[in-house]
């Protein structure tokens, strides 16, 4: 299981900051962000490998299921 920042909402927020260096915006100046998604994602091959079993009701709130 992965719990993290939505990795294409983090390139835009990079693309974002590189924009505004661009345009001579000092790095200092700006704001420290926080990620606007958090996803969840579940790799049940792996957790069956392990010996593991995922419950169902994670399974449904889990963002991306893999496997």
């Amino acid at each position: 299981m992965s719990y993290g920042q939505n990795i294409a909402q983090f390139h835009r927020q990079a693309a974002t900051f590189v924009d505004k260096i661009l345009k001579r915006t000092k790095p200092a100046d700006l704001p420290v962000e926080q990620p606007t998604k958090i996803e969840l994602v579940i790799n049940r091959k792996a957790a069956h490998t392990l010996g593991r079993t995922v419950p169902p009701d994670l399974l449904v709130r889990a963002d991306e299921v893999i496997g």
